[in-house]
């Protein structure tokens, strides 16, 4: 199928892809990650069992 000009430049891009989708659900692991340790980290300093040395 050929495709003059003026068709050309009506064509769309695709949809969201598997990558992008993938980046998204490693970015939101990254962040619950990176809120797990900082709740752990407070409730370990308000319960006072802070390993010191």
């Amino acid at each position: 199928m050929e495709l003059d000009n003026i068709e050309l430049m009506n064509v769309r891009g695709g949809s969201i892809s598997g990558t992008l989708i993938n980046a998204f659900v490693r970015g939101m692991n990254t962040l619950l990650d990176i809120g797990r340790s900082l709740g752990n980290a407070i409730r370990r300093i308000t319960s006072n069992s802070i390993c010191k040395l």
